[in-house]
């Protein structure tokens, strides 16, 4: 017994060893067109000695904005404004490198968001108005899409839902379920993921419509599963839903703005690893991140609203370890460090921020 406590030991301190010696590893995303970016970057953070390096892994795709890792792949949503791509890489986990597989067409223009299953991607076609699923090979290689799903309607803002724009593909937690986002008709879809079919993949399960001029953008699911916090980026809000067996209901909304002059432009939504404490970031004018407390019923409550240090917070990640996040500055090219109080959700600066021009997306590995 004691040779096999010694040898686990061992195994959880090499597993842990980057977070427990304050070192990190990430992926990043950003915008190439009209910027100096030049594709997917790798970050390596020391947080007791203040110091980083980045490396640019891959320069073969234009705009990589959003990204998703598997343990061998990592995948790209290339936003360009034309048709959009989505391109598909090996992935060493030991040093971040990656290896060029292949790209196909994402079947709609500005293709912003992308997500992994065992067998499938699925990706979010912005402009297009669509979402697309393609089959993973056995190499990692993508097939053509093999289902399309066109949406359909408006909404009330003037300029910025006068169509459908889906911003967000994103699989439940089980794998049963794939959430997708409207922004351009305040809807949220669900959609039952069916893997073992060659045609239709995805079937709809339910469909929710939001305030109207809401927008959605992105959603998060509560460690227990049972709820579903949907970020608004056009009114700076936050919906609470339930979620049962594919079925969704508006429970509650909260708002970003603690500031009524403040300029909304609400972008990405956490939970923490241990599920108390949930973070949303906000643009425009406000350029802040908000610490929320989940209730059992799924209820929020604020705790503090924290400045980002710079402008445009697009993405944030939260370390495995719940000890810091990492901001995403897409307009003054930076991601700002902060650490983070377990007990209490808040957020310090740690004084430490990473020149990296446009970050856009940000996976820790």
């Amino acid at each position: 017994m004691k040779k096999i406590f010694v040898i686990l030991s061992v195994f959880a301190m090499a597993s842990g060893i980057m977070a427990g010696n304050g070192k990190y590893r990430f992926m990043i995303g950003t915008y190439t067109s009209k910027t100096n970016s030049e594709g997917i970057y790798s970050l390596e953070i020391d947080i007791k000695k203040n110091t980083y390096k980045t490396t640019l892994q891959s320069s073969e795709i234009v705009d990589p904005s959003f990204i998703a890792i598997s343990k061998r792949n990592l995948y790209a949503a290339n936003e360009t404004g034309n048709t959009g791509v989505v391109s598909a890489f090996k992935f060493n986990k030991k040093n971040g490198s990656l290896s060029f597989l292949n790209k196909v067409n994402s079947g709609g223009d500005h293709t912003c968001y992308v997500d992994i299953a065992s067998k499938h991607v699925v990706v979010a076609n912005y402009s297009g108005g669509n979402l697309a699923i393609f089959g993973r090979q056995k190499d990692g290689t993508l097939t053509d899409y093999l289902q399309i799903i066109t949406h359909s309607g408006s909404s009330i803002h003037p300029e910025r839902q006068t169509k459908p724009y889906v911003h967000q593909t994103i699989f439940s937690p089980d794998k049963k379920y794939l959430l997708v986002n409207n922004l351009g008709t305040d809807k949220v879809s669900c959609y039952h993921y069916n893997p073992k079919n060659t045609t239709e993949l995805l079937s709809l399960s339910d469909e929710i419509k939001l305030k109207a001029g809401s927008g959605p953008r992105h959603l998060t699911f509560s460690k227990n599963g049972k709820f579903i916090f949907v970020l608004q980026e056009l009114d700076g809000t936050i919906s609470t839903l339930s979620f049962n067996n594919g079925k969704l209901a508006l429970i509650s909304k909260t708002s970003l703005v603690q500031q009524n002059e403040a300029e909304t432009g609400a972008a990405d939504i956490h939970i923490s690893p241990d599920g108390k404490y949930l973070y949303a970031t906000n643009r425009g004018s406000a350029n802040n991140i908000s610490c929320f407390a989940i209730e059992k019923n799924g209820a929020l409550r604020f705790v503090e609203q924290t400045s980002v240090k710079g402008v445009g917070p697009r993405n944030f990640c939260i370390t495995k370890d719940g000890k810091y996040i990492l901001v995403g500055n897409q307009r003054t090219n930076q991601i700002a460090v902060f650490s983070r109080n377990k007990k209490s959700g808040m957020l310090y600066d740690t004084g430490m921020m990473i020149n990296l021009t446009a970050p856009v997306c940000i996976v820790e590995f």
